[in-house]
């Protein structure tokens, strides 16, 4: 099925096409219309026509829009799932999964919405102040620009599409070539909407060229992209004087206390650092064990991975499918005979079937090797043996990411250590690094990134505060 172009609520045909092939047999999926920077622009303009309308759309009519489109994704789960299925490779059950936090998503944002509020402001508590009747309160930002990856490419969509709608702004969408028709279908079910706002939503796709013309031009005053640290940089430098919200890479870490359940930490583990394929910006990438523990640990967690089944995404008991393409898959595997090579050893056998990348527990790594220091993006964890949680602390803070860590303890004394000290934008006490509720703030610090997604803080980040006295 073809991806078209969204110009509002126009659908249009493109000059040509480009063909997305399935990561897991490369079978031709869809194909999504090829858009240059003056589509681009083109869709700049009619969404700040847009704009005007959207802000003064009664607020009932747009939680009506997001609830309708809420009710026919779930009426159409499995239909999206397929897709999911078929542009990515996830797994058929994680990608019901996906499509169901979608819905939630996007019922919380409607939710959310209803409950924003502004307060007023006691103007005379200062000396020099007066009476006055003062308040604030939030308005849409304009023209909100979005751009998203390919690994959750229909809840990560939705993350952006519905605070930024349901506030009042218009969007102009780009998502990732990997997973066209993903976000065209989402789309399709915004635009064709009977409460849909006209023209509040386009949607253009494209590489370097199109980002960077969305980015620059002055009409969008926010920009919100999810994506590799690389990309994020040249998004800040090309932005502008506009909000720029930016999810970016990871480096997951957590760890495991001489006091904790080695067991379900070890299942948790492998959930954590295996789960689509690794493909998560919050995969569990480092464990830190405590010496006491760190064998036992070791053959627990190299056990719990030799459980996960691997193989076709179309398979209801699969847990991992494909990585997104030949590069990923190759690279994970240069990664690990370099590691290999400089003295570390596999507890898990690397293997590579095509795309898929076998879940790979390394040890005796050191904080030098690429599989350490740097995001993989892939289905490889590196076990490190510590001394205490002083030296865990340390070495988890020793990178260029902080986005999500946790610990495995029943000492309450390191619990807290890590909560104060840990720099990240989430902390995860006795579960692994990659949980993540859509109702919570998400986000990080360091190179990881600049502002904060989840509902209700997007919708922060997609308003602006207007500042009211009467006198």
């Amino acid at each position: 099925m073809d991806a078209h172009v969204w110009m509002g609520s126009t659908r249009t045909e493109p000059a040509r096409y480009a063909e997305r092939n399935s990561p897991y047999d490369g079978r031709v999926v869809s194909r999504w219309g090829v858009c240059g920077a003056e589509d681009a622009l083109m869709a700049l303009s009619i969404a700040e026509k847009a704009a005007k309308t959207a802000r003064k759309t009664p607020l009932h009519q747009r939680c009506a829009w997001l609830s309708d489109v809420a009710q026919r994704l779930r009426e159409r789960r499995e239909e999206f799932a397929r897709v999911l299925c078929d542009e990515v490779g996830k797994p058929i059950a994680y990608a019901r999964i996906e499509v169901d936090r979608c819905i939630e998503t996007i019922t919380l944002s409607a939710e959310t919405m209803r409950t924003m509020h502004g307060e007023t402001i006691n103007t005379d508590a200062m000396g020099s102040g007066r009476s006055a009747h003062a308040y604030w309160r939030r308005e849409p930002a304009g023209v909100v620009v979005a751009i998203t990856p390919f690994n959750f490419p229909l809840n990560l969509v939705a993350h952006k599409l519905a605070p930024a709608l349901v506030a009042g702004n218009a969007v102009v969408l780009k998502p990732t070539p990997e997973a066209p028709l993903c976000a065209y279908k989402l789309a399709e079910l915004f635009i064709e909407s009977p409460y849909a706002v006209p023209d509040a939503l386009s949607v253009v796709y494209g590489d370097a060229e199109v980002g960077g013309a969305l980015v620059s031009s002055d009409i969008p005053r926010v920009v919100s992209f999810t994506g590799s640290v690389g990309v994020g940089n040249i998004i800040t430098k090309n932005a502008g004087i506009k909000k720029v919200s930016l999810e970016l890479g990871g480096n997951a870490a957590t760890y495991i206390d001489a006091d904790a359940d080695l067991e379900y930490a070890a299942q948790r583990c492998a959930i954590g650092a295996f789960v689509n394929s690794g493909q998560v910006c919050i995969s569990l990438q480092r464990i830190y064990v405590d010496a006491s523990v760190y064998d036992a640990f070791a053959a627990k967690m190299a056990e719990a991975t030799a459980k996960l089944v691997v193989g076709s995404p179309y398979e209801e008991k699969t847990f991992l499918g494909p990585l997104i393409n030949d590069e990923a898959a190759m690279r994970a595997m240069n990664w690990v005979e370099s590691a290999i090579a400089e003295g570390a050893r596999a507890l898990t056998p690397p293997r590579r079937e095509g795309r898929i990348f076998y879940p790979c527990v390394m040890a005796d790594v050191t904080e030098s090797m690429k599989i350490v220091c740097e995001e993989v993006f892939a289905p490889i964890v590196s076990l490190v043996k510590v001394e205490g949680i002083d030296d865990a602390v340390m070495r988890m803070n020793n990178s260029p990411y902080g986005l999500q860590f946790s610990v495995f303890t029943n000492n309450l004394s390191h619990v807290k250590k890590v909560i104060d000290e840990c720099e990240a934008g989430g902390v995860v006490i006795n579960d692994m690094p990659t949980l993540r509720f859509d109702i919570q703030p998400y986000g990080g610090v360091k190179l990881s990134g600049v502002g904060r997604e989840g509902p209700r803080f997007a919708i922060e980040e997609f308003t602006e505060i207007k500042s009211i006295v009467i006198l």
